[in-house]
Formats: C-alpha cells, structure tokens, sequence
C-alpha cells in the first residue's frame, strides 16, 4: 500500500505557488541507461531503474511509469507491434462481431506483460522514497479501441452498441484488478489514457467512456491511491462535464486544447488541472530555446489558477533530447523564482 496521502498531495499541489512541474515521463530515460524501447519495456529491473533515473534527474512531483498502452490489449490477445526507438503499437483487430465480443475472456492480471509492469512499479518504490510513484494504464473506451480497431469502434458504437458494451465491461473488470494490483504493490496512483474517448461525440462519450472510467475511479480511488485522468482528444472542451463526472483526482489535457480558455475557466478551482507543452512538436523537435519559451508563455498564461500544474500534454517520446527535457524543468524553476 501507499505511505503517501495522496488527497493531501492534491491539496498540497493547489495551496503551493511555487509548484514542480509534473510531465509524463519515463520512456526519455532509455538513453540514460544506454537501453532501447524493446528492452525497457520487458524488464522490470529496467523500468525501475529508468524511473529512478529520472527522478535523480529531474525535480518532478511525481515519478510515472511507463505509458505503454499496448499492455493491456496484449492481454486480451491483440498483436503488439514493438521496435527499438517507438512505444509499442497494436495491430489488427481481435473482436470482428457479437459472438466474438461474447467469447472474449478477461485475461488475468500478471498475464502477459502486466506483471513485469506491476514489479516494475514494486521495484520502483522501493528506491524512489522523495515522490510519489505512479502506475501508467489504458482507459476502458481506448483498450476497447484497440480490440475492436479505432475507426470500427466509432462505427460500432452507432451500429452494435450493446456489442461495444459487452467489451467495455470485460475491459473495465481487468482495468479495475489491474488497478487494485497496482495499488496492492505500493503505487500511490495510476495516470489512466482514455484519448481515443476524445475522438467521440460528447454524447458517445457520456455513454461509452465515462461511466466506466468511473467505475474504476470508485473501485480504487481513496486517501492514499489516485486516479489521474488523461485525455488528449481535440473534443474534450466539449465533453469537460461528463469528463468531471468521473470523480478522478486531477486531470491531464494534451496540447490540442487552450489549456486556459477550454479547460481552467471552466473547471472548479479545487480541481487539479495539468499539461499540455506539446511532447512532439515542441519537446521532442524543438530546441532548448524554443522549449524555454512555450514553457514560459503557458505558465504566464495559466499560472493565475491555483489548480494548474505544469506537465507534458502526453507521453514524451523516447528519443526527446534531454537538453529540452532540462529546458523544460529549468524554465519552470526560473518562471516560480521571479
């Protein structure tokens, strides 16, 4: 279990001005260790020694595990595609009509490569002892997606949405024991990526992603463990209700969003918002220089609301060059110290 009090964290990262910026960051770590994606993501020693890295590296509020959103559809049986220099990817489809939706079984959680994710995170809290550590893992719509192929889910949802149900309720039952592992191994909270429910229409996702993100916000969220909601869909401004209605404990937005007129004007000032420096454009092609000065204009732009935390608006590709990485941190630093 968590020896942190994670709703206190929340309320800390709020009564706090000057606050440490919170990227989702980990697979940059891979040339810190001299490894490649394919190796960091089947070791557990590695993964937490990459985590490690990057704690003795950087100043962030929290130390978060790798987002590699292929784990879990590996479980239900989908092809991963997994390369040197690239987060892992699923290919093709495994649920094509009903009576394949009906057969699917839920996988159990230490299956396929969940359990070197859980002991990497074991291992991880196990060394990093000065932050919380968080457990990355896929939303309930976006592992669906990935079962069904994104752009027959969109279809389905409107054609065979009972088929479409059946799946969400398998996902969100080994979303919630894998959560409930993660907890039982130490994790102080999972950052959770639904960003294909960012793809629906506001109404599709009320039906279709929030009530079941909200499930696994209900079965694992408490004092001491957290969910971190993570969408980085263009439509998200428009479903922000029904994205809250979710009850998770912060909310991270990508960098397709005005982080300040879509998402903090809107959003109760005791309600953790963060992102959205853009991990590709800005952070993995940019420069020092032109890292420094989106970092500097979002916090100018964000930084009157409380409840805004300074983070990547999605996960930092592997070969992001730590020079921006640094620039990013020290901007931040420079901007809280004037």
């Amino acid at each position: 279990m968590s020896n942190y009090n994670m709703k206190q964290w929340i309320a800390d990262l709020i009564g706090n001005h000057h606050k440490k910026p919170m990227p989702i960051l980990s697979f940059p770590s891979v040339s810190l260790l001299g490894v490649n994606v394919r190796e960091m993501i089947s070791d557990s020693t590695l993964q937490a020694r990459g985590m490690q890295a990057v704690a003795e590296n950087t100043p962030a509020a929290a130390s978060v595990s790798f987002m590699d959103l292929s784990v879990e559809a590996e479980c239900f049986g989908a092809t991963v595609t997994v390369t040197d220099d690239e987060v892992p990817t699923i290919k093709g489809r495994i649920i094509n009509d009903a009576d394949e939706a009906e057969a699917l079984a839920v996988p159990t959680v230490g299956s396929g490569r969940t359990g070197i994710y859980l002991d990497a995170i074991q291992k991880a809290k196990e060394s990093i002892t000065d932050r919380p550590v968080l457990a990355g893992m896929i939303g309930p719509f976006s592992l669906a997606a990935r079962l069904f192929d994104v752009s027959e889910i969109m279809m389905d949802c409107y054609d065979d949405p009972d088929m479409v149900h059946t799946v969400l309720q398998k996902c969100t039952q080994f979303l919630i024991a894998y959560a409930k592992a993660y907890r039982e191994v130490g994790a102080d909270g999972i950052v959770m990526a639904e960003p294909v429910a960012g793809l629906l229409s506001p109404s599709l996702e009320e039906e279709f992603s929030a009530p079941y993100v909200k499930q696994i916000v209900d079965a694992v969220q408490d004092d001491h463990f957290i969910v971190i909601y993570h969408n980085c869909g263009d439509n998200v401004p428009k479903m922000l209700p029904s994205i809250l209605s979710t009850g998770a404990a912060a909310y991270h937005f990508g960098n397709v969003v005005d982080l300040e007129k879509d998402i903090l004007k809107k959003v109760p000032a005791d309600v953790v918002v963060m992102g959205n420096i853009d991990p590709v454009g800005v952070l993995r092609m940019g420069t020092p220089d032109s890292v420094r000065e989106a970092t500097t204009e979002l916090l100018k732009k964000c930084t009157p609301y409380p409840n805004f935390v300074l983070s990547s608006g999605c996960d930092i590709p592997p070969k992001t060059p730590w020079e921006n990485i640094n620039a990013f941190f020290s901007a931040a630093e420079e901007f809280y110290n004037k």
